[in-house]
């Protein structure tokens, strides 16, 4: 059984959230969208994604009638390749939406995705927004950022993220929906264990909130809805300038 609750807040600087999200039990999709372009283009483009990620899981859920335009990944299960080809849509998507006029040129998104099935949880992602997992006694990021931060200090061990917290590049976003025909698109595939939680989050939470202080909040909430709400909170108090969204989602095995 899946229980999830989600909270999005456009913030105290921003005056829209280009912040958007689903969170589907009946269909096992979870996804969190950050969007960026001006216009609110950036809305847009994380509405489309979430849109046409929703459309495809739910067209796609008997096997008999799935095609894959973007081919099969053999090391992936069916809902694998099912998430995997969702976000290639997603892409194309908002790619040829931002084609299609100058108001929306430049438009993208990042997107982190989960889709479940049983105790088999497959995850996605482009861009950083993240995805982290409490369970038991450890807590993981299980999303690399594409950013050009993480590209530099996966290059060179020695660097710390704090010698390059200021550097004007550090925020820079190296693949994303929407930039381009085509996209990385990062899916990997787990086991869920009885009392699993996954938080999937924009940047607007894990640049301000660090994953100590989340891994508390998720241990300490008295469930799903709390935990979401006090880590939206928390993002908010520690002086989150960019939208905030928090998605959590706690496993128990069930009928």
């Amino acid at each position: 059984m899946i229980r999830a609750f989600g909270v999005t807040d456009a913030g105290r600087v921003r005056q829209s959230n280009e912040d958007k999200f689903v969170s589907d039990t009946a269909l096992g999709l979870f996804a969190v969208a950050d969007g960026m372009g001006g216009h609110k283009a950036g809305e847009i483009a994380a509405q489309l994604a979430i849109d046409a990620m929703t459309g495809f899981i739910g067209r796609s859920d008997d096997d008999e009638d799935v095609t894959w335009p973007y081919g099969v990944d053999d090391t992936l299960s069916f809902d694998g390749n099912r998430l995997r080809t969702a976000i290639f849509l997603a892409n194309r998507k908002v790619f040829r939406t931002a084609e299609s006029t100058d108001e929306y040129g430049g438009m993208g998104t990042t997107i982190v995705c989960v889709l479940v099935s049983g105790d088999r949880a497959a995850i996605g992602s482009v861009g950083d927004s993240r995805i982290y997992l409490l369970s038991g006694e450890s807590f993981d990021q299980l999303t690399t950022d594409d950013s050009w931060a993480a590209t530099v200090l996966a290059h060179d061990p020695a660097l710390r993220p704090e010698d390059i917290e200021h550097h004007p590049m550090r925020n820079v976003l190296t693949n994303v929906l929407g930039g381009r025909p085509t996209v990385d698109v990062h899916v990997s595939e787990r086991t869920l264990r009885s009392g699993d939680m996954l938080l999937l989050c924009s940047d607007g939470v894990h640049g301000v909130v660090d994953a100590k202080e989340l891994s508390h909040i998720l241990r300490s909430a008295a469930g799903e809805v709390e935990a979401a709400e006090q880590i939206v909170a928390r993002a908010l108090e520690n002086g989150s300038r960019d939208n905030v969204t928090a998605l959590v989602i706690r496993y128990e095995p069930g009928s």
